[in-house]
């Protein structure tokens, strides 16, 4: 029997699980969701939520992930057997496939930027030209699919040389290039004249703007900004060794994804605010808006290029992790040699990511269930397979494992001190579960 991959070493372990966490939820969704749901009474809310919900799902997933030490249908095969648990693998790894599926076609459009902003497409304009240009591309048939096939043969090249010479590698060049690309864009913002009111609206919370529904907002962000529910964590944890920390390396994890968060809140609203935008933009912040405050910016060329390449490498982080998650399924399940694994892989999902994109222009009449290609796989994923997921490994570590085993498989059996035990057993016995069943009802407009 062919040995179990291993990450090497523990820089490889933070990269690679932070890189599966940091993505375009970090850098596109948060700053506009924090935007749009009352600037710092948000990021507390959200900081909260990573705490109490975030750590401990994490926690159970790296749990049953390095016990088992196998695919995140395996893992529950091995702990449970002869139990129906192993649906809830399967649960991640349809969400994964679907999250490539329109995930890879946002991707496809960051390298569509960075060839313009390098080619010269992005200077001098007004901002109709962004608007427009942005509606002309993603509705065209052929550009978004080239750009998207380029950025699935990345992922391709990266993830058939394996764990060790591929994941992990990759990982230890692009976490580290991430964060100096955010602070050298963090520091550039720090010299706009519009400094003060963006880092006031990122760090003054205004209480009166916390409600229900800023609540669930942060809970939702928190949940899938750490890459909860899609066996992500349960795959790249099976490859954690016996002497891998796990609180540390939850702590460190969950830590960095919110750091990466809070500098990208950093580098766009004073931005925002230095040129008179709405920091409540939604969407098309990073695509329409951004691109126009950069022509107002000396070395306007520069920056725009930096920026979009800062885009690529958070959406490229993400997406090696979703592709991990099938391919280790394929090889373990079905015996597949890991570059066939990845070959088949792919090809799925760039015919998934053809018709996402497709969902713009050419096939935006097909609808499923009144949703267009691309907003039904990304309801389904996000609204369903990944809150179901995350709330049924909270309820199987909490309720289903032998308490024991968690605490040992938690401590390195006795060699790391465990005092936050009790409470990490409440929050995924009662909190963890109530909490993700509301964001749950509410993704499903049943809970308001």
């Amino acid at each position: 029997m062919t040995k179990r991959a291993t990450f090497a070493t523990r820089l490889g372990v933070i990269a690679a699980t932070a890189g599966s966490s940091v993505g375009l939820g970090n850098i596109w969704r948060f700053p506009y969701e924090t935007g749009q749901n009352g600037g710092a009474a948000f990021l507390l809310v959200y900081c909260i939520c990573v705490i109490v919900l975030g750590l401990p799902v994490m926690l159970a997933e790296f749990t049953i992930g390095r016990s088992a030490k196998a695919n995140a249908t395996r893992t529950f095969m091995k702990l449970s057997p002869g139990s129906y648990w192993f649906i809830v693998g399967f649960l991640g790894i349809f969400a994964a496939v679907f999250i490539m599926g329109f995930y890879s076609v946002i991707a496809g459009w960051t390298l569509e930027y960075v060839w313009q902003s390098i080619s010269f497409g992005l200077t001098g304009k007004d901002p109709a030209f962004f608007q427009s240009a942005f509606v002309e591309f993603t509705s065209s048939s052929f550009r978004p699919i080239f750009w998207t096939a380029l950025f699935l043969l990345i992922n391709y090249i990266i993830l058939s040389r394996g764990v060790h010479n591929g994941i992990e590698k990759a990982s230890n060049i692009l976490m580290p290039l991430l964060f100096v690309l955010l602070i050298i864009f963090g520091i550039r913002s720090l010299f706009l004249s519009g400094t003060a009111e963006g880092l006031s609206f990122m760090f003054h919370p205004d209480f009166s703007k916390i409600d229900s529904g800023v609540v669930l907002r942060a809970m939702g962000q928190a949940f899938f900004s750490l890459s909860l529910g899609m066996g992500t964590l349960i795959t790249y944890s099976s490859y954690f060794s016996e002497n891998t920390s796990l609180p540390k390396t939850a702590v460190t994890v969950a830590s960095l994804d919110t750091v990466v968060a809070v500098l990208a809140g950093i580098v766009i609203f004073p931005a925002v605010f230095s040129f008179g935008i709405s920091p409540s933009q939604g969407p098309e912040l990073i695509f329409i808006t951004l691109p126009n405050v950069f022509q107002h910016m000396p070395g306007a060329y520069f920056w725009s290029i930096l920026f979009f390449i800062l885009i690529t490498v958070a959406a490229l982080t993400s997406t090696i992790s979703l592709c991990e998650v099938a391919i280790a399924f394929l090889c373990e399940e079905f015996g597949f040699i890991r570059s066939r694994a990845t070959q088949l892989l792919v090809f799925i999902c760039f015919v998934m990511s053809i018709l996402c994109s497709l969902s713009f222009g050419a096939l935006s009449d097909v609808k499923i269930f009144g949703f267009t290609i691309f907003d039904f796989c990304d309801f389904l994923a996000s609204n369903i397979l990944l809150p179901l997921g995350g709330m049924l490994i909270s309820i199987y570590v909490g309720w289903k494992l032998d308490r024991k085993f968690v605490r040992n498989e938690l401590n390195n059996h006795g060699k790391i001190n465990d005092w936050y035990f009790p409470a990490l057993m409440i929050c995924l016995k009662y909190i963890a579960p109530v909490a993700i069943f509301i964001i749950f009802l509410s993704g499903l407009g049943l809970f308001k």
